[in-house]
């Protein structure tokens, strides 16, 4: 997360050296975060909306252009555009405030979790701390299921500032939204992306309820309404282990199939998580328009 400034409102970022091809829109979220704190330091992120352009190089450095909108002595609003050279990769609007500890509070919505222990402990790739998934759910398994999913979570080693655990979180929400929102079809799993279907993130909100502490167990709870237009909506809510809500996110992401006749027949995919190939050849669910399938 750490940033270089170029001044006057810009800040650049690196990208993680992940075989993925393309800047992992998490990593962007991230970096949004730690520009805004860089920028009013003496507030912290409350809220944040993004939408995504296009694909960012992981070769180049990430600008992130910060602009104050409006800062008062509690709350600022600021907006944050996210370019490589001319070309702009996202942009963000970002609420940032000085928390008032005395206010109200209240809270009616509590969610079963289990308990982490009981949690499978899973390799998400991406999320280079402990994760365990409730139920023992495979996102790489094309079984039919319910567009639901729960991750325990927590980096017992973390240290540094509030900003630091605000956008690893920011990070965590972005990457298992998609492959929830697959789970109901038939034939069809997270791990035939860019084989059966080509997917992006286009937006990605996020609000922050109370500090966020990742040293410390939190449960991201998710699940996915609806898929239609080529398009699935996801969201979901973060707690403590104390059932505290943390943060709450939503997002919409492009889900567009791919012609079976542009994938090689017998060519294997190999599905996260559960170390299986699975041949193209299988049948698999239809996303496409007209096909008789409600997800």
């Amino acid at each position: 997360m750490s940033l270089g400034s170029a001044g006057d409102g810009h800040y650049l970022g690196r990208s993680l050296p992940l075989a993925y091809g393309r800047v992992f829109g998490g990593q962007i979220l991230a970096q949004v975060i730690a520009a805004c704190a860089e920028q009013l330091p003496d507030k912290v992120v409350k809220s944040l909306a993004i939408h995504f352009s296009r694909e960012a190089d992981p070769l180049e450095q990430l600008d992130y252009g910060v602009i104050v909108n409006h800062e008062g002595r509690t709350f600022a609003s600021l907006h944050v555009a996210v370019s490589q050279g001319s070309r702009v990769m996202a942009s963000a609007l970002v609420t940032c405030h000085v928390p008032d500890e005395s206010g109200l509070t209240r809270q009616e919505v509590f969610v079963d979790g289990g308990e982490p222990e009981d949690a499978r402990a899973t390799d998400l790739g991406m999320i280079p701390w402990d994760t365990r998934i409730v139920g023992g759910v495979d996102l790489g398994d094309p079984t039919v299921g319910p567009a639901e999913l729960q991750i325990w979570m927590r980096a017992p080693d973390l240290v540094g500032e509030p900003v630091v655990h605000q956008g690893l979180l920011a990070y965590a929400t972005d990457l298992t939204l998609i492959g929830t929102a697959l789970r109901p079809v038939e034939g069809l799993s997270q791990a035939d992306s860019r084989k059966r279907f080509h997917s992006a993130v286009t937006a990605h909100y996020l609000w922050f309820h109370r500090p966020v502490d990742l040293g410390e167990w939190c449960l991201l709870d998710q699940s996915s309404p609806v898929t239609a237009g080529g398009r699935v909506f996801g969201r979901g809510d973060v707690y403590r282990r104390n059932g505290d809500l943390l943060a709450s996110f939503a997002q919409e992401a492009m889900v567009r199939a791919i012609s079976q006749r542009d994938v090689p027949v017998g060519s294997a995919e190999r599905a996260p998580n559960t170390g299986a190939s699975v041949p193209s050849s299988q049948p698999r669910g239809d996303l496409s328009p007209g096909s008789g399938r409600t997800e």
